[in-house]
């Protein structure tokens, strides 16, 4: 198991309640892949410095996981099919 962080940016259309689901429908390919969820922290609604697909606000998430190369790869591809993400980023961290 690696571990990786991944910052996602979601839609400002979503009702602020429904944010804490949409995370875990996005990221229970984790859990079920045999990887560990460790930390998923919600900053909330902020303002984008140039606009993403029309939009100037967005709901920001940093979620710390522990899984395998593949996993993080398939939650990758989840994303991108999501309609609801605006952007990604999935890293690994220096040590």
């Amino acid at each position: 198991m690696r571990h990786y962080e991944l910052m996602v940016i979601l839609d400002p259309e979503l009702d602020e309640r429904s944010i804490g689901t949409t995370l875990d429908k996005i990221l229970n390919v984790v859990p079920t892949s045999g990887g560990t969820l460790d930390n998923i922290d919600v900053w909330g609604r902020r303002r984008f410095a140039y606009e993403i697909q029309k939009k100037t606000e967005g709901y920001y998430a940093v979620v710390d996981f522990h899984a395998t190369p593949d996993t993080a790869k398939e939650l990758d591809r989840q994303l991108g099919l999501n309609e609801t993400v605006l952007r990604t980023k999935i890293l690994r961290p220096e040590a």
